[in-house]
């Protein structure tokens, strides 16, 4: 069976934080009679998996993607964006004809905008930044449109989006949620906090919306012996406050060797359309706990006090960070989190699994 997946974000290279999730997925695809070509920025592939891109494409695709993606474009304002937006539909629907294949396997609802007027069976996969597209005027009814009269799974990455999606195209496509795995390593990770001093760490894009409500709770609640260090790259010009030790961008490998395992948890307050944070289901299977707002991403994660804990305001936020401190508590919580990850999402193997699957299920093969 031959599978065009679709990504605009992709790693460039190993060390490389973005699309990291769509590396990971590609390199399991391949097998159980599954050929996979991928069509996305520049950066080291599988040996079985081939490039779908042409020479200008990769090279447009990395500039898209140096910029920060559509998303990155839209932060200059609409009109900033359209000329990179009607750049990369017209791009995939010249892929979309070109490429021969049984089934497109599309990350991102917006990138299936140019499947219209063709016939091919679809996985598309859905995120919480391209869910909230939803809310825009006439976005549903196109999408619905580019669905109908195709064989078609909607997957969202997460359960939470089910119901919303199932109301709005249930009568043209299955909805079934499709989530990600992490690596085996994650898993195997060995947590070593000091009992006293232990950081806290925030993995974020640095935005206004991903950082939410950090800077402002976090006043008084984190120093010297409670420090907070934030990971991640300068997205936004963000004033970050004196009691922040910022350490830049990261990447997984450091993540898994350096940082988690000497942390104490995991702490995110974000205000951004979440869908489920990768880097909260990584943390979770090297057995951190986890502080979150309270959304409906992060709802899915930590549905109780088992895994950690949601906030809603500083007061909640600093009981949580004096219940999760005490080392029994801090233990017992990050267990409960590895064991949720190892039961409810797998490693990237199982991930594939569940695509090669609705593969299968929409050609019949």
């Amino acid at each position: 069976m031959r599978v065009l997946v679709v990504s605009t974000s992709y790693p460039r290279r190993t060390d490389d934080w973005r699309g990291r999730f769509i590396a990971d997925l590609v390199a399991a695809l391949p097998g159980e009679g599954v050929n996979a070509r991928l069509w996305a920025p520049p950066g080291p592939l599988p040996a079985e998996v081939a490039a779908a891109t042409t020479a200008e494409e990769r090279d447009w695709l990395d500039r898209l993607a140096t910029a920060g993606g559509i998303a990155g474009r839209l932060r200059a304002g609409p009109l900033a964006a359209l000329p990179a937006a009607f750049g990369l539909l017209r791009r995939l629907r010249q892929v979309y004809r070109r490429e021969t294949f049984d089934v497109a396997h599309v990350n991102w609802l917006q990138n299936a905008i140019p499947l219209i007027g063709t016939r091919h069976p679809a996985v598309v996969g859905v995120l919480g930044s391209d869910f909230g597209l939803l809310r825009l005027p006439g976005m549903a009814a196109l999408l619905k449109s580019v669905l109908a009269g195709r064989r078609a799974i909607l997957a969202p990455n997460a359960p939470w989006m089910e119901p919303r999606l199932q109301a709005l195209f249930g009568s043209v496509a299955t909805v079934r949620p499709l989530p990600f795995g992490v690596a085996p390593e994650w898993f195997s990770a060995e947590r070593r906090p000091s009992s006293r001093g232990a950081p806290w760490l925030a993995v974020t894009r640095m935005t206004k919306a991903k950082i939410g409500d950090l800077f402002e709770w976090g006043a008084g609640l984190f120093d010297a012996r409670r420090p907070l260090v934030l990971l991640g790259p300068m997205q936004e010009d963000l004033s970050l406050p004196s009691w922040v030790d910022y350490r830049g961008a990261t990447h997984p490998e450091a993540l898994r060797n350096v940082w988690f395992p000497q942390a104490a948890g995991l702490i995110t307050l974000s205000r951004h359309d979440e869908g489920r944070p990768q880097v909260m289901i990584e943390a979770m299977a090297a057995g951190l706990p986890i502080i979150a707002s309270d959304l409906p991403a992060h709802r899915d994660l930590v549905s109780d006090d088992a895994c950690g804990r949601l906030v809603s305001s500083r007061e909640s936020l600093s009981a949580a960070l004096d219940d999760l401190s005490a080392p029994a508590r801090n233990i017992a919580t990050g267990a409960a989190a590895r064991e949720k990850m190892r039961r409810e999402v797998g490693d990237w193997h199982a991930a594939a699994a569940r695509f090669r699957a609705a593969y299968h299920e929409l050609t019949d093969a």
